[in-house]
């Protein structure tokens, strides 16, 4: 997701190759919630963002004992500000990080801004790599919160997010929703699940990011789900949560394409690597938390089929176009599906071998794989024709996985599209008769716990 606004001509001109260091100037919690992050570019800019976290009945705010997470959330948000100049120095002002810690922000100011690197391969010399300094070791290590008792899972209105919080209904755990600025198809999930919302109300400085993405400041896609995953074990911490289920799936892990000598990945934040290092930040910062993604010994593939066999009763809730989800209210898209975009196609293509066409064309508002003008942006999704898009889409592999059930389907082998990538995209790449259930397969690199692993199992591994 890129954290932007629409650019606003400013006649004061911004040059980034000016600024030195990245500055984290402060960070606050108030008794009612309100979280006030603040950091600046050299002397030159100063940026302001916030979060107002719900408290939930009983709950209170100790802020001496939230300064760790508080430190994380600080230091985790800080890459949308840092990326306007990506100078060569980070300051932390306000203490330095642990070493877990270190190693996740390292990789979340370098990895995780990949893709804004190569995007912006022009105006950079290549991907920034900024060096944090190492305070002393603290807290835990991964999984010492223990088994789960009271779970948070964030959605997004997706999928995803769905089969993960129906996988931890399943286990019979206490469960509330998650979300930061709820959207419409959010609230729709929340309301088909009937299950209560924790949401926060997170304030970017837009004004700002208008005035200096209009005077030259450097802008692109980052790591956001990191950051909002700090964002929900603050609100765990503060209601009395142990544990957050994020819906990452093992898909998420591959990349897109190798720039200055890293395979940048637009979902880099998802990896399981990414998570690796989470984790390990996280139970430096609060060790009776946990955080792990419950899909992640899923494929999207197999995902998709649990979400149109299971649960179809939120088949007309959901929505994965990610155009209704940018942050400037301006660039939001005004339908639940644009079907012209790349996250738009590779939804249709995982849920297509499991549906009717009519019923995906009812949930999309139109028959996406009968239109040809849709074939190249399909025919990517396999990287026929260039590299696999940056959005949040899965494996090349799993694509073609779900081209060739197409071609197996009298239902859809003969609409327009599906026809030209069996001639196209499986003539060039190869069939493989073993391809679609190897992605159904669920996989063992995964920190789900006991308590909700059966449940994967019995949800995802049909």
């Amino acid at each position: 997701m890129t954290l932007d606004a629409a650019a606003a001509p400013s006649a004061t001109p911004f040059h980034p190759r000016a600024i030195k260091a990245f500055r984290f100037v402060a960070r606050s919690i108030s008794a009612e919630g309100r979280v006030r992050l603040e950091y600046a570019l050299d002397d030159v800019e100063t940026l302001v963002e916030t979060f107002d976290i719900p408290l939930q009945d009983g709950a209170t705010v100790d802020p001496d004992a939230l300064g760790p997470i508080l430190d994380l959330l600080h230091w985790a948000a800080g890459v949308s500000y840092y990326k306007m100049a990506a100078p060569p120095e980070v300051v932390c002002e306000t203490g330095a990080p642990p070493p877990a810690t270190a190693e996740l922000l390292e990789a979340l100011y370098s990895e995780g801004l990949g893709e804004f690197a190569y995007e912006n391969r022009d105006r950079l010399d290549g991907i920034p790599r900024p060096t944090f300094p190492r305070g002393p070791a603290r807290g835990g290590k991964p999984g010492d919160a223990g088994q789960p008792t009271r779970v948070l899972v964030p959605v997004g209105g997706g999928k995803d997010s769905i089969v993960a919080l129906e996988t931890v209904r399943r286990s019979g755990l206490d469960l509330a929703l998650f979300v930061v600025n709820a959207l419409p198809p959010m609230h729709r999930t929340a309301e088909v699940a009937g299950l209560p919302m924790l949401e926060v109300r997170r304030g970017l400085p837009l004004d700002d990011f208008r005035r200096l993405n209009g005077s030259g400041a450097l802008n692109g896609h980052v790591p956001i789900t990191a950051i909002i995953s700090c964002v929900a074990l603050l609100t765990a911490k503060i209601n009395g949560y142990d544990a957050i289920a994020i819906a990452n799936e093992r898909s998420a892990s591959v990349g897109n394409l190798v720039h200055d000598g890293i395979e940048v990945n637009h979902q880099f934040s998802k990896s399981r690597r990414a998570e690796g290092l989470l984790r390990a930040a996280a139970a430096e910062a609060l060790p009776d938390v946990d955080l792990f993604s419950i899909l992640r010994p899923a494929s999207e593939l197999g995902i998709a089929r649990a979400f149109a066999q299971r649960y179809p009763q939120y088949h007309h809730a959901f929505t994965s176009c990610n155009r209704n989800f940018h942050t400037d209210p301006a660039l939001r898209g005004g339908q639940a599906w644009c079907r012209d975009c790349p996250k738009c196609r590779f939804v249709a293509l995982m849920l297509a071998p499991h549906l009717e066409p009519d019923a995906l064309a009812e949930i999309l508002g139109g028959a996406i794989l009968d239109d040809d003008a849709q074939y190249e942006g399909f025919a990517l999704l396999t990287a026929t024709g260039g590299h696999k898009p940056f959005e949040c889409v899965g494996e090349e592999e799993e694509s073609l996985a779900a081209i060739e059930l197409l071609a197996e389907d009298p239902r859809w082998r003969d609409q327009r599209v599906v026809r030209r990538l069996i001639t196209d995209a499986l003539d060039v790449h190869g069939r493989d008769a073993g391809r679609a259930e190897a992605f159904f397969a669920l996989g063992d690199e995964h920190d789900v716990p006991d308590v909700l692993l059966e449940h994967v199992r019995a949800v995802l591994g049909e």
